[in-house]
């Protein structure tokens, strides 16, 4: 593994230079705004980089050159998914284990390098043991308390989770021991449940409240609750046609359509629910997505939470935000109120602003877009103003596309300066 990939940047100024000789593609302010599902987008800057027609016929915004995108670290080894910041710059990254081989499921990056985090013993996969060993991370998040938080799905493969493996793990980053670890019962991790990202909002109940995404393919899909201080869990939204696929929904993705192709003859659509979360700055409203859809859900965290609201009156508060003309996998949030969002059909990464005129008043502005961030997946805004996401090339694995592996090896870790501070609700 190495510290930097100088490569990218010569492939991004090749790009612009195509762009730049290429006159059907609109540059400069003849680009400046034009609409996605429905949204007004604004092109981040007057250079294009890379341009797609979108699938519900509109024409994809140009993006920003992004001069200012920096690549942190590559990864020659495993594919990662999540990434993370501590308030003093300590990243931490994690691998899933999905299929490649994965020595850590989390790690710290020292120098560029990951090493084993907290410590090699508890990333030694022990399926006897799940409860206390970390079986496949999927997403690590630095808390509002300065804790580093691991969201541990206990499913290897994607498969249902191994009994105590599906849990919630804090590690407090002065000591760099477990502080906490929360097990949830199998009426709370389903065996078709798979726990994908997390939020938090340190202001609610004694404690604080997580909110998860369960983003199953095969399950009901919901939103998990978990009471910081006690411990306790419970499901919300299971089933809500909010939290699961679009119907028939097929994305495009490097230009063809992204479906689950184990062989070949063999396909049929993806049907990934719940996966993005956010929440919102002043913490009253959770935002998610389901990978399989192009739609922005937010629903009330008072009624998440709020354990004497019935599952119906939660629904109630469930606000769809549109059909935004591009699906997503990571969501992110800032204390300003923007919204940051991955674009794994057109290789981008966008900001939100929300009006007030309700779910309709939306600006969507493509910030970062190139070749070579192939399926930006989880995306972590610093106390540096840095928002940081992964390019991890999910969608080249092998079942896939008709079982060949197609991943170019490294991965991505970047960053872009977007002078914003990040959502710390405590």
């Amino acid at each position: 593994m190495r510290p930097l990939y100088p490569t990218v940047f010569t492939l991004i100024a090749a790009s612009l230079a195509a762009c730049a000789q290429n006159p059907s593609r609109p540059t400069g302010q003849n680009a400046a705004r034009s609409k996605v599902g429905g949204s007004e987008v604004a092109t981040a800057s007057s250079t294009v980089l890379h341009t797609t027609a979108l699938d519900t016929g509109a024409t994809a915004p140009a993006a920003a050159p992004t001069p200012a995108l920096e690549v942190v670290a590559t990864d020659q080894g495993a594919m990662w998914t999540g990434v993370t910041v501590s308030q003093a710059g300590r990243i931490f990254v994690n691998f899933p284990r999905w299929g490649d081989k994965v020595e850590y499921t989390v790690a710290e990056l020292k120098g560029g390098k990951p090493v084993p985090y907290p410590n090699a013993d508890m990333n030694q996969l022990d399926s006897n043991k799940a409860a206390v060993h970390l079986v496949s991370v999927q997403s690590v998040v630095v808390g509002p308390d300065d804790r580093l938080w691991v969201l541990d799905t206990g499913s290897l493969r994607m498969r249902s989770p191994l009994p105590g493996g599906a849990k919630l793990v804090a590690v407090d980053l002065n000591s760099n021991q477990v502080v906490k670890s929360i097990i949830f019962p199998p009426d709370v991790a389903l065996p078709t449940t798979y726990l994908n990202d997390v939020r938090f909002n340190l202001r609610q109940g004694a404690a604080g409240v997580a909110y998860i995404t369960d983003s199953g393919d095969e399950g009901p899909n919901g939103i998990i609750v978990v009471d910081l201080g006690s411990g306790k869990s419970w499901r919300r939204l299971s089933g809500h046609p909010s939290v699961r696929a679009a119907p028939a929904f097929v994305a495009t993705v490097e230009g063809n359509p992204f479906l689950l192709r184990p062989a070949p003859g063999v396909s049929k659509p993806i049907t990934v629910g719940a996966d993005g979360i956010a929440i919102s700055a002043d913490g009253k409203t959770l935002f998610y997505c389901p990978m399989s859809s192009r739609h922005l859900y937010g629903v009330s965290t008072e009624a998440l939470a709020d354990a004497t609201v019935s599952d119906e009156d939660v629904a109630k508060t469930v606000v769809d935000y549109g059909d935004r003309g591009y699906a997503s996998d990571g969501l992110e949030s800032d204390a300003a109120g923007r919204l940051y969002l991955t674009d794994y059909e057109h290789n981008a990464v966008h900001r939100r602003t929300f009006g007030p005129a309700g779910p309709a008043d939306v600006s969507d502005e493509i910030i970062a877009q190139g070749p070579n961030l192939v399926w930006p997946d989880t995306l972590s805004l610093a106390s540096n103003g840095y928002l940081y996401f992964t390019a991890n090339q999910l969608c080249r694995q092998k079942q896939y596309n008709e079982g060949a592996d197609l991943r170019h090896k490294p991965y991505l870790l970047l960053r872009m300066k977007v002078d914003a501070r990040p959502v710390e609700l405590k």
